[in-house]
C-alpha cells in the first residue's frame, strides 16, 4: 500500500508535492519517542495508501526550521501538497489512525 522513505531537505518538496498523501515525520536519532513511533508508523504504510516520509533532523534542519518544529517527534500530514493537519509527540497506533483517517475520510480538498 504505502511505502516509509527517508526525505532530505532537497527532496521534501518533491516529496510533499507528489501527489496523494503524505505524512513527514521530524525525527533523530537519539530520541527515544522517536525511536518508539518508528514501528509504527512502517505498520501504517501497510495498512494505508500514504507515504511516510522520514525527515532526521540532526541532518537535515532547514525544512524543519522552515516550519517551526519546535520537538520531535513532529507529525506533519499533507494531501496533494497541501499540510492539513500536525501533531506533535509520540501517538499509540490507535490514536495516530484515529487522526489520519479522520482526513482521508473527509478529504475533499
Amino acid at each position: 500500500m504505502g511505502e516509509v522513505r527517508a526525505v532530505t531537505d532537497a527532496t521534501y518538496d518533491e516529496t510533499i508535492n507528489a501527489g496523494g498523501w503524505v505524512l513527514v515525520d521530524f525525527w533523530a536519532p537519539w530520541c527515544g519517542p522517536c525511536k518508539a513511533i518508528a514501528p509504527v508508523l512502517a505498520e501504517v504504510a501497510t495498512e494505508r495508501e500514504i507515504v511516510i516520509a522520514k525527515v532526521n533532523t540532526d541532518s537535515d534542519q532547514m525544512t524543519a526550521g522552515r516550519l517551526g518544529v519546535r520537538g520531535i517527534p513532529a507529525l506533519y500530514l499533507y494531501h496533494d501538497g497541501k499540510m492539513v493537519s500536525n501533531k506533535a509527540g509520540a501517538l499509540p497506533k490507535p490514536k495516530l489512525l484515529q487522526w489520519i483517517d479522520e482526513y482521508m475520510s473527509a478529504a475533499d480538498f
